[in-house]
């Protein structure tokens, strides 16, 4: 699941609509999901659905649009879950759009546990990040916890002794894009009809 409803307030954009290089950061991490070998591909759209839409090519994922984006992140979570209807998905990776560090081998290892009872995450020099691994028996309860602002991580709290931690620090960057000063040292840019709205 990639979710990738933000508003990209402080960056001039949604997250989705950031160029690295010729090509939008949603296409990128679509890229990253399928080369990893994930399966089945979510992605949750929010801030300028049409627009991503329009410009990018969705057609490996079922897109999902949450109105409510504006909430916070704990609502695209809740999105991306609820459009998981096939019994056989054990377990969904979940990562953010804004980590153009991120890599297929993070995601792999992230994934290696695909079990219905698994919470994973990855780490980066011993902080908790993303990929993380929600095992299907834990969707409910995140789905309930999902706060605003901060995700899954009142459930991951309550439940932290159950969390495998995966080390990806050798073969990813967990840093999320989230101030100008970020998007300058990867290289993202506004698309240029977004400049200045």
């Amino acid at each position: 699941m990639i979710i990738a409803a933000g508003g990209g307030r402080r960056l001039g954009s949604p997250e989705a609509l950031l160029r690295q290089g010729d090509r939008l950061l949603v296409s990128c991490m679509i890229d990253t999901m399928v080369a990893a070998g994930c399966e089945q591909l979510v992605v949750v759209l929010g801030a300028a659905a049409d627009e991503v839409r329009a410009a990018a090519d969705l057609s490996p994922a079922t897109v999902v649009v949450n109105r409510a984006s504006g909430a916070g992140v704990g609502s695209s979570i809740r999105a991306g879950l609820a459009a998981l209807a096939d019994e056989r998905v054990e377990a969904v990776v979940v990562v953010p759009v804004d980590m153009p560090g991120l890599t297929p081998e993070a995601v792999r290892r992230v994934a290696a546990l695909p079990y219905p009872d698994v919470l994973a995450c990855a780490t980066y020099d011993g902080l908790r990040g993303y990929p993380m691994l929600f095992g299907r028996r834990h969707w409910a309860g995140i789905a309930t916890l999902a706060g605003a602002d901060i995700g899954a991580r009142p459930y991951l709290l309550a439940h932290k002794d159950q969390i495998v931690d995966i080390a990806c620090d050798s073969v990813a960057d967990g840093n999320r894009v989230d101030t100008p000063e970020l998007m300058a040292l990867y290289g993202l840019t506004v698309p240029p009809q977004r400049v200045g709205v």
